[in-house]
């Protein structure tokens, strides 16, 4: 997303946002990566208390030249337990910190909508206002 004057993006009033750990973003379903790199993998190993190359092996795969943790045989996050929910929060990837701030979702208020649908924390708690949403773009801050 380009940085844009903030009165010139359609959600300029804010937006609300609040995790519910509901799963439908990362229980299954529908194949996908999360992507992860040499930081972000230390950090996690760090948390589950294990070494960066324990961590790699069990968790982390190849795809091109990039790494995204494996997927569970109904494709769930490998760290999503349906009973406790992520079970890495606090050091959950970027992908995941800035969920659904995603370019993809704000480029038009119908993209908004679309996620909105398939998720139930967006549209309800947290509010967000467009510079903190930009700056969540741009990774400069997380949900």
């Amino acid at each position: 997303m380009s940085e844009l004057a903030n009165d010139s993006v359609w959600y300029r009033d804010g937006l609300q946002f609040t995790c519910t750990q509901c799963g439908h973003c990362c229980g299954g379903g529908v194949p996908g990566f999360v992507w992860v790199d040499d930081k972000r993998i230390s950090a996690m190993a760090g948390f589950l208390g294990v070494s960066f190359e324990a961590f790699t092996r069990r968790y982390v795969r190849q795809v091109g030249s990039r790494l995204s943790l494996i997927e569970k045989p109904n494709y769930a996050c490998v760290f999503w337990e349906k009973e406790k929910g992520c079970t890495i929060y606090p050091v959950r990837p970027g992908q995941c910190r800035t969920f659904p701030f995603w370019t993809e979702f704000l480029e038009r208020p119908a993209d908004w909508e679309s996620v909105k649908r398939a998720c139930e924390g967006v549209g309800q708690g947290s509010f967000y206002p467009v510079e903190k949403i930009q700056r969540i773009v741009r990774g400069e801050a997380e949900t």
